[in-house]
């Protein structure tokens, strides 16, 4: 990895990261680049990382009349 720990993510992060990382190289992407693409792309998605708590999801919004 170019920089970074990544045992904070889950293995479900680190399978999604290969995939798109494996994507970019079929399209030419250098293999740094296209790591460095992979993890901030599992960022953008997830958050970046474990998070630990139930209720941790997306916040319900209620209509208040």
């Amino acid at each position: 990895m170019p920089r970074g720990d990544k045992s904070s993510y889950t293995d479900k992060q680190k399978r999604q990261a290969e995939h798109i990382e494996e994507g970019y190289e079929e399209r030419g992407v250098p293999k740094r680049e296209a790591e460095a693409r992979a993890w901030a792309t599992v960022n953008k998605i997830s958050g970046g990382g474990k998070k630990s708590g139930s209720g941790r999801g997306k916040t319900a919004h209620t209509k208040h009349d």
